[in-house]
């Protein structure tokens, strides 16, 4: 699933930017840190919203520095420096070329895989390649490519979301199921010669073939915890709390990243108390307050609620026909366990909803649906934790089965301001297919749903999924800032941006979901 940026630079669409975390040290030759220091060793927060300072009996925090205070917190992030790996025949590179990565070893229980390093606008020219050990088998799996090239998928340029010093470069997640071993590699490509030289720094040793790496590249190992404990406060830290068996070499120690949170719960508790009643409360006339879901309606029912929420706003020729599909029915944030601790309090709107972008999470296809929540527990953590971006980038999350899943925070029937489509942000909306798609077609029930999901929301702002409209570019590969473009109501990232997203095989979907989404509406 490559496309292909006008500097010939293949990209995709899963997330893409991170918070600083190291030092601008040459990655390549970073001291290797042992797991149980990693675990340990301190690295900005985010720098989201506007820090406010706590102060307790014992120490002194901002609600900001969501790393070190996420104590009711699902799940946990463990962030591992990479190192030089030492070549052999198990890992042989290419001549001439460094290596970086972590050789196999024993890790805390994790469930989802990223790639991180320090600035979002340099590229990681090379392949990434990851095994793990599944939890309970002690089975390790073969390699695996991570998606390297991903800076297509981010919030707009000259953005608050997107400033400088406040997000990552970043791989493609993977969800690759319950693990506890790792074992990854970095290998530079040998004939790209777009690296830039010297982007480490001045001064500082560089193995052949460093220069391919962007400095601070770290491996981020999400474990999404369990979802009960991420719907309410109070809760304890879920994963997995037993020792992973000992690896030849591996430390004796395991990284526990959340027992760093346990002195900041009196600081965090209310907070995430607030902002899970306010995500629910933005649903406020579509379902109840702490309601799992927004329950399906008829086309009649929705004709009904659509003329109470627009009585003032709608011509004559509307009232008659309306033009809107049946509301489907919509799990929640919490109803998948979003952890509303993470994200950044304020929700941010844009004017209206005139186009659909559809993409794939490139996390792989190795999930059951019943994984989908801790999937999307996964995807929002390395989003927000990882990553730097204020919530989840999506707007919505529709899985294999077609379930369909609410995505950032704001209110599902209100043009909340994602993070899915560099330059096309406003004025849209993100749906997102669980799953990679450029080999793999994607399921009836999925495209059933982005046409059952985009005929209802397209429709409340009267917009006509076969219909085409114009857009104003904030700036990209394909579009200059500032740029008009007519687009197609129901689009794929792709026709946004220069990217493979959202896969061959679901781009090659969409006129079916067009099709499918106008006749929901009636027309």
């Amino acid at each position: 699933m490559r496309g292909f940026l006008a500097s010939s630079i293949g990209v995709t669409c899963a997330a893409a930017l991170a918070l600083p975390l190291a030092p601008p040290a040459l990655a390549g030759t970073e001291r290797p840190v042992p797991t149980a220091e990693a675990a340990t060793t301190a690295r900005p927060a985010p720098r989201a919203g506007t820090p406010t300072t706590t102060t307790t009996t014992t120490t002194t925090t901002t609600t900001t520095d969501r790393r070190a205070a996420e104590p009711y917190a699902p799940g946990s992030t463990q962030s591992l420096p990479l190192e030089p790996l030492t070549q052999s025949r198990a890992t042989p590179t290419v001549p001439g070329t460094a290596e970086l990565g972590l050789p196999r070893r024993a890790v805390r229980g994790f469930s989802l895989v990223g790639v991180i390093w320090d600035d979002p606008e340099v590229e990681l020219h090379g392949r990434v390649q990851v095994r793990t050990r599944t939890a309970g088998t002690g089975t390790w799996t073969g390699w695996q490519d991570l998606e390297t090239h991903t800076a297509e998928h981010r919030s707009d340029p000259n953005t608050p979301e997107g400033a400088p010093g406040r997000v990552r470069g970043a791989t493609a997640p993977l969800w690759v199921g319950r693990s506890d071993g790792v074992e990854l590699r970095v290998t530079p490509d040998p004939d790209d010669t777009d690296a830039a030289p010297g982007a480490h720094g001045t001064g500082a040793y560089e193995p052949p073939g460093a220069s391919a790496f962007p400095s601070g590249l770290r491996l981020e190992l999400v474990d999404p915890g369990d979802a009960a404990e991420g719907a309410q406060a109070g809760g304890t830290l879920s994963g997995d709390t037993t020792d992973a068996a000992a690896l030849p070499g591996a430390p004796e120690e395991i990284p526990r990243t959340a027992e760093l949170n346990a002195d900041d719960s009196a600081v965090t508790d209310a907070a995430a108390v607030a902002a899970a009643d306010a995500a629910s409360a933005a649903n406020a006339g579509l379902a109840p307050l702490g309601a799992t879901e927004i329950s399906e309606l008829s086309r009649a029912e929705t004709e009904q609620e659509y003329f109470a929420l627009n009585a003032d706003a709608l011509t004559q020729a509307q009232l008659a026909k309306p033009y809107v599909g049946p509301r489907p029915r919509i799990v929640t944030r919490r109803g998948w366990g979003a952890n509303e601790g993470l994200r950044e309090s304020k929700f941010v709107y844009t004017k209206k909803v005139k186009a659909v972008f559809v993409h794939h999470t490139a996390s792989g296809n190795g999930y059951s649906c019943s994984q989908a929540p801790s999937l999307i527990r996964s995807i929002y953590r390395y989003h927000v934790k990882s990553m730097g971006w204020r919530d989840i980038g999506y707007n919505f999350l529709i899985d294999k089965c077609g379930k369909i899943y609410e995505g950032r925070a704001g209110g599902v029937a209100k043009p909340v301001l994602g993070a899915h489509t560099r330059g096309f942000n406003s004025n849209s909306m993100g749906i997102a297919v669980l799953g990679s798609y450029g080999s793999k077609k994607p399921s009836s029930a999925a495209v059933k749903g982005i046409a059952r999901l985009a005929a209802w929301k397209l429709g409340l702002y009267r917009m006509n999924p076969r219909g085409k409209t114009y857009l104003k570019s904030g700036g990209g590969n394909l579009y200059r800032k500032g740029k008009k473009v007519r687009l197609n109501v129901i689009s794929g990232h792709r026709d946004g941006f220069n990217t493979s997203c959202p896969g061959r095989k679901l781009y090659g979907k969409l006129g079916s979901a067009r099709s499918k989404a106008a006749g929901y509406q009636g027309r």
